[in-house]
């Protein structure tokens, strides 16, 4: 998967149904995992609309799904894809999700700040079935149309090497500076 062109919400629900007797699991650095006692505690659809620095709007929708753990850790308890998707179908019974929207998972815990990311990779093993999260990024969206960032000269954009900084120079009106001692201060 391209970070430029994310998974869609109908894809990874997709993906999901192929593995219903699976145990979901989502591992959001190498090796960390959210904890298996986790819940799916909201599923939003959001339309985006924006005005880019090149001015051009641009709008889509994000399907964001937000897992929770809780303070004490259920140590049976796990949840498969199954029951993921039955959670699924209660929120498209009232809010239908749309199937082209761009999929994110919203986690966070005492060890990582709360942020959404991205279905990557999907891994099958065993009895496991593991969707490797990956870091949302920005991008600048005039420079992905070879535009410049906001204006039509390459050199003036905000994307381009800031200009060397003058030095300030602190003048007083009698021409004596500011020094320790002299009151001015």
């Amino acid at each position: 998967m391209s970070q430029l062109n994310p998974m869609t919400w109908g894809d990874f629900k997709n993906t999901l149904e192929q593995n219903p007797d699976l145990h979901l699991q989502f591992q959001y650095e190498e090796g960390k995992f959210v904890d298996s006692s986790y819940h799916i505690t909201e599923i939003k659809q959001a339309p985006i609309v924006s005005v880019d620095c090149g001015g051009q709007m641009n709008s889509w929708t994000e399907v964001i799904v937000q897992l929770w753990e809780p303070s004490v850790k259920e140590a049976d308890r796990s949840m498969k894809v199954g029951k993921a998707l039955k959670i699924v179908n209660l929120v498209e019974k009232t809010l239908p999700l749309n199937p082209n929207a761009t999929v994110k998972i919203e986690f966070g815990n005492s060890k990582l700040d709360t942020r959404q990311m991205y279905p990557g990779e999907f891994i099958s093993d065993g009895e496991a079935f593991t969707v490797n999260l990956v870091p949302d990024f920005t991008q600048c969206k005039a420079l992905t149309r070879n535009q410049s960032c906001g204006t039509t000269s390459a050199e003036a954009s905000c994307c381009a090497p800031a200009p060397a900084k003058q030095e300030l120079e602190l003048v007083t009106s009698d021409g004596v500076s500011c020094q320790p001692g002299s009151g001015c201060c």
